[in-house]
């Protein structure tokens, strides 16, 4: 009696390697229960990648619609495949794809926890028990026409595409965040840094007008690399010679999926290239990378801009979000540019995983796919959400210091490349000699010698006859 109560908690499936008893609540079924017992490795399920469990069902979905339309698959179980999957793409039974990130196989567990989840819902909907596979087969009808060689690429390049949209628009909200701040401190003069030695002025504005241009560039590269990954080998089967599928099934089942996820997905010309290359996830993370590093150099500006307070260059004042020791009273830190940083290293690598994991592929099929997954969705997610902090957390909340600014200004040497046109290239280097060694203002010392009238010297350091081009006016 005991026994049998136990049995009802579960169902048995069949593989090539046994029966095996499956929850009789799960959705998934053997293959699935074999990879979670294979593959516990990260904790992180693909379940938790919502983008790409809806790529999968779309994938699904469209290939179920495109053999029906060929005649292959009957209409009631193409439409509970089709049902099934829109309720997958629209988030549920996102807790049933429990297959760990990382797995062997290039990405077959995936695939086949895809197939059990969508074929165990159809069965439930055509009010059938689940495991009923002898009505409908999550390999014989749900897999139909496909092979996790082109399934899982294509799903992983689509939600890939999907997550780009985000990381556009944080990006943007970030560039915008700067923009503003160039806006604001157009008048206030500083003195520009060459290998951390004073060079010559500039205005704070055009600073930080840079930062703005430099994500404004890698926005662009972005959006390049995106439509490289609008490229699927979906149709290929297993190496990309369309074993098993209707000579029509390539182009219908890509136009259905254009449709399905309003990303204008295209058919590789050659689909046993596309199956093997990976070429496009290399590209991607190198983006993703160029982005990273330039965002963490302005990271890096922004810190030594602020630093000090008083024993620093203190020209800026970042946000103070919290306390910054647990020993020093007072103390603030840059914390929310070190966040950044810190995900420009994980990027960095990731992409050093991507490299690696794209060159190891052999012969007609790369199974390393999924720790590119792994690696370009992490990259995607945390780059996403550094912008966002960025922008909100310190960016917009930037104050300048102006009279600390304009005290270096007047009191650096650097100023002296500017009076050079005035008062010739000797008197200025005798002037920059003297100011270095007394340690006196080279503003001060022009007007001591009477080599310009103060009129005059305010005249040349006005913000716009130092920072833009201009032919000089000798005094």
């Amino acid at each position: 009696m005991p026994q049998a109560e136990a049995r009802a908690d579960v169902r048995s499936e069949h593989d090539l390697l046994g029966d095996r008893d499956v929850p009789a609540t799960a959705y998934w079924g053997v293959h699935t229960l074999r990879a979670v017992e294979n593959f516990p490795i990260t904790g992180q399920t693909i379940g938790s990648w919502p983008a790409f469990v809806r790529a999968l069902a779309l994938v699904k979905q469209a290939a179920a619609q495109t053999n029906y339309e060929l005649g292959l698959l009957d209409e009631t179980k193409a439409k509970l495949i089709i049902a099934a999957c829109k309720e997958i793409a629209s988030g549920a039974l996102h807790d049933q794809f429990v297959v760990d990130v990382i797995q062997g196989g290039a990405g077959t567990s995936s695939n086949m926890n895809a197939n059990e989840v969508i074929a165990n819902r159809a069965l439930e909907l055509g009010g059938k028990s689940r495991g009923d596979y002898a009505y409908l087969h999550p390999i014989e009808h749900v897999n139909m026409a496909q092979s996790t060689n082109d399934v899982y690429p294509t799903a992983l390049k689509l939600a890939a595409r999907f997550a780009l949209d985000g990381l556009y628009e944080a990006m943007d909200e970030l560039r915008r965040a700067f923009a503003a701040k160039s806006e604001e401190f157009k008048d206030i003069l500083k003195m520009g840094r060459t290998q951390l030695q004073d060079a010559v002025p500039m205005t704070l504005g055009q600073e930080f007008s840079t930062f703005a241009v430099m994500l404004g560039e890698d926005q662009q590269r972005l959006m390049e690399a995106a439509a490289l990954i609008e490229e699927i080998n979906l149709g290929a089967t297993a190496i990309g010679t369309g074993i098993n599928s209707h000579p029509g099934y390539a182009p219908l089942v890509c136009k259905h999926l254009a449709k399905l996820s309003n990303v204008p997905v295209k058919t590789a010309e050659n689909l046993v290239e596309a199956t093997q290359d990976c070429g496009s996830f290399v590209q991607l993370s190198g983006v993703l990378k160029r982005i990273v590093v330039k965002l963490s150099k302005t990271c890096n500006d922004l810190r030594l801009l602020s630093s000090g307070p008083r024993a620093g260059l203190g020209e800026i004042n970042l946000p103070a979000v919290q306390a910054g020791s647990s020993i020093m009273p007072g103390k603030v830190n840059p914390v929310i540019p070190e966040v950044v940083n810190q995900v420009a290293f994980e990027v960095i690598g990731n992409d050093v995983t991507v490299t690696m994991a794209a060159e190891a592929g052999q012969l007609q099929l790369n199974a390393f796919e999924p720790i590119i997954a792994y690696s370009l969705f992490r990259s995607i997610d945390h780059l996403r959400r550094a912008c966002r902090v960025l922008a909100r957390q310190c960016v917009v909340g930037i104050t300048a210091n102006r009279d600390r600014l304009a005290e270096i200004v007047h009191n650096t040497i650097g100023i002296v490349t500017a009076l050079n046109p005035y008062i010739g290239y000797e008197k200025s280097s005798a002037l920059a000699k003297e100011a270095f060694v007394s340690g006196r203002g080279v503003y001060e010392l022009v007007l001591e010698k009477g080599w310009l009238s103060k009129d005059e010297l305010d005249r040349i350091l006005l913000p716009e006859n130092l920072t833009q081009p201009r032919p000089p006016v000798r005094a």
